[in-house]
């Protein structure tokens, strides 16, 4: 593994750091507490739906073939959990796009030094919500596409035997994708562009994205990662020259 595969820890842990600071906590407390009755939300139905999306997912064997079940059964077990991860994600980052925005934008100036946007206030979150949510939507229209192949592979018997493995890789690339866009899009950087410049720094990215993606996958810690990984991301960015790049 690449050596600059290893810098995408120490960003996520600078993010956590950072969102501790008295400046900041401002633009991490109302995103956090919409993502924790969200994710009370979505607990509850999974709870109540786990086994039965499982079992829904899981291909017929014959008589003679049934013993593969209990094989089978923990790797659809990680691809149910798979799914609704991503569900939550992306529903979280959705409401909590206009905040995630504001809150990269102030992680930038912390990190540079110097602060050259307006102070806070609720007119300029209010302006950034169309563009924000813009994009996030323009995050939804890559990742459908993609995910639904990745669903109906997992619905193909035989095949679906390599959906969790696609699902993470998917996963991983996915997480780079969804936070560094936040600093880009606050220096107007076109989404074919960004894309360009993640695959740029491709080992970067992915483990950015791997060490993002273990974090949020733990139940509660996912909560308070969410903000972290805005703001690890946006040191990301500024580190590896994102705004350099663009001559800015």
């Amino acid at each position: 593994m690449p050596t600059q595969a290893l810098s995408g820890p120490g960003y996520l842990a600078a993010g956590l750091r950072l969102i501790l600071r008295p400046g900041l906590r401002l633009f991490v407390l109302l995103p956090l507490t919409i993502n924790l009755l969200l994710f009370i939300g979505l607990s509850v139905l999974a709870f109540q739906q786990f086994g039965y999306w499982v079992d829904a997912l899981m291909p017929g064997l014959p008589g003679w073939l049934s013993f593969l079940e209990y094989l089978l059964w923990p790797l659809f077990v990680v691809l149910v959990l798979l799914i609704l991860f991503f569900g939550f994600t992306l529903l979280a980052n959705l409401i909590a796009a206009p905040f995630n925005g504001f809150l990269a934008e102030k992680v930038e100036a912390v990190v540079r030094g110097r602060d050259d946007a307006p102070p806070f206030s609720g007119g300029e979150l209010l302006a950034m919500i169309p563009r924000t949510l813009g994009r996030e939507l323009r995050k939804l229209g890559y990742f459908l596409p993609r995910a639904l192949g990745l669903l109906v592979l997992s619905l193909i018997p035989g095949l679906n035997l390599i959906a969790a493995p696609l699902w993470l890789l998917f996963g991983v690339w996915m997480m780079a994708v969804q936070y560094i866009d936040y600093p880009a899009d606050n220096h107007k950087m076109g989404w074919d562009e960004m894309l360009a410049w993640l695959r740029a720094k491709r080992w970067q990215s992915l483990g950015f994205g791997a060490v993002t993606y273990a974090a949020l996958l733990v139940p509660g810690l996912n909560i308070l990662l969410m903000p972290a990984a805005v703001a690890g991301a946006t040191v990301f960015w500024v580190r590896e020259d994102g705004a350099t790049r663009l001559g800015r």
